[in-house]
């Protein structure tokens, strides 16, 4: 059985929120365990911390395009529910790296590829997704990594 420390904050997180009544954030707690449960039923698997991560990073991802539709469509009350369930999900992820940290790593890892054209941008990537999995937003790390190589 792996080892999940980030799983059994989240259940714990839950009873917690059904002992203190707390409903909106007992919603989106069990929305994040939901989607834990269905990729774990999907692949026969048992989640460790880093595939959790991947998890809450894809549900992320998820509620930044909803409010970006939302706000497109003028639904105020949409958008406020969402960015509740961004912040419930991002406290269960790893503090957001600087653009000077992100930087320095898209860097590192450009050395370490020997990356010099635009063809070398999936050896980067590659490197980087382990490191800054929940910690960034891939698509804007590969807009830097493509401003870098161009």
């Amino acid at each position: 059985m792996a080892d999940c420390a980030l799983k059994q904050q989240i259940t714990a997180d839950m009873k917690a929120a059904m002992k203190g009544g707390d409903k909106p954030r007992l919603g989106i707690i069990r929305l994040i365990l939901a989607a834990l449960k269905q990729r774990e039923v999907d692949e026969r698997i048992e989640l460790d911390d880093t595939q959790v991560m991947a998890v809450l990073d894809k549900m992320l991802k998820q509620r930044r395009d909803s409010i970006s539709q939302y706000q497109a469509a003028q639904r105020a009350d949409l958008v406020a529910q969402e960015e509740f369930e961004v912040t419930v999900i991002q406290s269960y992820l790893p503090a957001p790296l600087s653009s000077e940290e992100l930087d320095v790593l898209i860097s590192q890892a450009m050395s370490e590829s020997g990356a010099a054209t635009m063809q070398d941008m999936g050896k980067v990537m590659g490197l980087l997704k382990p490191q800054l999995q929940g910690r960034a937003d891939m698509g804007q790390v590969s807009a830097l990594i493509k401003q870098k190589l161009a």
